[in-house]
């Protein structure tokens, strides 16, 4: 596979492999000056993502038994910006819960995301 390098166990990506685009956003509940809540999504940041949906490889068949991730997605680590469970990404129209957030061996170079489609059950029977 072009722009891909296996070190270990462990998958880097190259640069040019991370050809799709995604944004890490959270939840924000503000007040307004009555004392309604209201909730807003807001951008942490906006980067270029690897994005591997889960199929029959060896890494996805030792992942299966513990994860509930239909996603993985790997970026460069983004400079005091935290990713957490708490964030949720939007890649393609489509949003990812994030279940698992990984430091790729621990060199703070690359960041592992394990993510779970969100599907809505709007309009569905």
């Amino acid at each position: 596979m072009e722009g891909v390098k296996i070190e270990g166990e462990v998958l880097v990506v190259s640069f040019g492999k991370m050809n799709g685009f995604a944004d890490i956003k959270e939840i924000t509940k503000t007040k307004d000056s009555e004392g309604f809540a209201t909730t807003s999504e807001t951008v942490i940041a906006s980067i270029r993502v690897y994005r591997e949906g889960r199929h029959g490889s060896e890494r996805w068949a030792n992942l299966a038994t513990f994860s509930e991730a239909t996603d993985l997605f790997r970026f460069r680590a983004i400079p005091e910006v935290e990713v957490t469970t708490e964030h949720f990404i939007e890649c393609d129209g489509e949003r990812f819960d994030i279940t698992s957030v990984e430091n790729v061996k621990g060199r703070g170079m690359y960041t592992e995301v394990l993510a779970k489609k969100v599907v809505s059950s709007i309009g569905k029977s």
